[in-house]
């Protein structure tokens, strides 16, 4: 016997001590020969007898045996011999003259001796079995748990969680003071504004994926927009013109569809998603992951954010967290911009904490991540629950960390200020940059695939220039873009027949050129004079007709004739850049 009276360990398999117990649903573990159950302080229930000459049936234990219930065996509910005046917990004896005499009961002739490899195996089956059974239940509770965490806002536009094509997700980060520990940072009644901001585009192959930051103090246009109230109703929220672009969220009732929108416009960029976090979030994150590695490049001690550092490599959780992504006045020039590539560098730095072995390898670090990120995110209704989530964090968990560009929409300081607070869009880099990031084009060097350089489709052979027929509109363009874009196609193309055609019904974020299948050869043409993109082009079904012309909308992306629209290869000399794989950059 050993220490707690079980018998020699080596006599008994540890996969025999489960056993199921029908009454509970579940297995118990039966320490001793008998029937009871030390552990649970009641009775093991055996498993099913079978009837004899079945598989199976030789292997149960003489106890087991011996302590089934009459309507059990075979012979019917009492069958011969059987004494069915038991006392709860005690063994049952055959009577008198039956086939065994009462008294003690002859043991099983002990199977043989199983090597400790088989030993281990059948141990570990058996547990695996019971953390499966029990884990269902759990799983299943943790999974509701995680779904009631997830905050949703039905902004009017319902995407599927996943694409085929590329993927835009509009990242927002709010300063509000409302929610649980968020009172502490200054006015505990702020609705909040749209404090860090980007636009997250994941390539079509996954290969690469760009982060553009957009800057709160940026002025901007803020389109109308449809919320939908508590009660179901829907308000429309008027929109403004030249003002922060922060007010986009928060302000006069805005949900974060109004910032959807207004990203939309300004950089004629379709959003599929956002995601929306608040201060308890980068709190929450960052120590789920067991902290994330930051750099700082001198001494920072800010009063305001309560960031000490000392110059260096740091691992910052909770509480520093935040305070590294708040801080402004002790790196750069103090300004968002500063705090802008601080931001960068931390979120890049995450993302290859979260994807690293230390974390995917850790269950514990990855249920916390799980439940902070629930309980972190609000998301649109397209990814409004675990599910989706999940099936969107597969998709875009293809992108190499590597492969992560981050960028900031090149902006100057307001020339109408004295004092410099806003800024305004630099369009000669901006504009590139957005098509960049509309066409799929990568920040990132990456290895091309073999096929990229092939031409897609017939080519279309172009007519010439005195044949090109088409009639210009301004439809977001600048105050007389149409006029110079007709003077220039008729005084240095050579574009007689392009005509002013004034302005479009309607304002529109990118420039179409419209044509029939008979067109082809003047819209090739037009083209490539303009450096219009594949984007632009819009044929349609039916022929125009001989002498219809062609219709040219100039969109808000329009900056001046001679301009290109078509997407450049590379950034634009001096637009700010950090590989997500760059981890000696310091904040300075």
């Amino acid at each position: 016997m050993d220490a707690q009276g079980r018998g020699h360990a080596e006599d008994i398999d540890p996969a025999d001590q489960w056993v199921f117990n029908p009454r509970t649903n579940s297995y118990e573990l039966r320490l001793t020969s008998g029937d009871a159950a030390p552990h649970t302080g009641r009775a093991a229930t055996p498993p099913s007898p079978r009837s004899a000459g079945e598989p199976g049936a030789a292997s149960a234990p003489a106890s087991d045996r011996s302590t089934r219930s009459p309507a059990a065996r075979p012979g019917g509910p009492a069958g011969p011999g059987e004494d069915d005046r038991r006392v709860p917990g005690q063994r049952s004896r055959r009577a008198p003259g039956g086939p065994a005499e009462a008294g003690p009961r002859s043991r099983r002739k002990p199977r043989p001796k199983k090597s400790a490899r088989k030993r281990v195996v059948r141990w570990g089956g058996g547990v695996a079995a019971l953390l499966v059974l029990s884990g269902c239940t759990t799983a299943y509770l943790i999974y509701q748990d995680w779904n009631n965490n997830i905050d949703k806002v039905d902004v009017g536009i319902d995407n599927p969680a996943t694409t085929d094509g590329p993927v835009n997700i509009l990242i927002l980060g709010t300063d509000s003071r409302a929610g649980e520990g968020n009172g502490s940072y200054g006015d505990e009644d702020s609705v909040g504004h749209a404090d860090t901001t980007l636009l997250l585009h994941v390539s079509e192959d996954r290969s690469n994926a760009t982060a553009l930051s957009i800057p709160r103090d940026m002025l901007t246009d803020i389109p109308d927009c449809p919320t939908k109230q508590p009660d179901g109703t829907k308000k429309t929220i008027p929109g403004e013109t030249n003002v922060r672009f922060n007010e986009s969220l928060g302000q006069h009732g805005r949900d974060p569809g109004c910032t959807w929108r207004t990203v939309q416009q300004l950089t004629g960029v379709k959003i599929n998603h956002f995601m929306m976090a608040d201060f308890n979030a980068v709190k929450e994150l960052s120590t789920a992951v067991g902290g994330v590695e930051v750099c700082v490049a001198k001494d920072i001690d800010d009063p305001k954010s309560h960031l000490k550092l000392s110059a260096g490599t740091h691992r910052v959780a909770g509480e520093q967290a935040l305070a590294f992504v708040r801080t402004r006045n002790s790196v750069g020039f103090g300004s968002d911009l500063s705090r802008i590539e601080l931001q960068q560098q931390f979120l890049g730095s995450m993302f290859r904490q979260m994807k690293s072995r230390d974390t995917l390898t850790d269950p514990g670090k990855v249920l916390d991540l799980a439940d902070a990120a629930t309980n972190a995110l609000t998301v649109d209704e397209g990814i409004g629950s675990v599910k989706k989530l999940a099936d969107l964090a597969r998709d875009l968990s293809r992108v190499n960390p590597e492969n992560i560009t981050f960028t900031t929409v090149p902006v100057i300081d307001n020339p109408a200020e004295k004092v410099k607070a806003t800024v305004v869009l630099d369009e000669a880099k901006a504009r590139p940059l957005f098509r960049m990031i509309k066409e799929d084009k990568s920040l990132t060097e990456t290895e091309k695939k073999k096929d990229d350089d092939k031409p897609k489709g017939e080519p279309v052979e172009k007519v010439p220039a005195a044949q090109v027929r088409v009639d210009v509109l301004n439809g977001g363009g600048p105050i007389g873009a149409a006029q110079q874009t007709v003077t220039w196609l008729q005084n240095q193309q050579a574009v007689p027949l392009s005509t002013n055609a004034g302005n479009a019904d309607a304002e529109q974020p990118a420039t179409t050129l419209t044509y029939g299948p008979d067109q082809a050869g003047q819209a090739a043409t037009l083209a490539e004079m303009m450096g219009l993109p594949k984007s632009a082009l819009k044929k349609q079904s039916e022929p125009a007709g001989e002498g219809v012309p062609m219709r040219l909308v100039l969109g808000r992306d329009y900056v001046a004739a001679g301009t290109p629209l078509e997407a450049p290869d590379k950034a634009p000399e001096g637009v700010q850049k950090i590989n997500g794989a760059d981890e000696d950059v310091c904040a300075k």
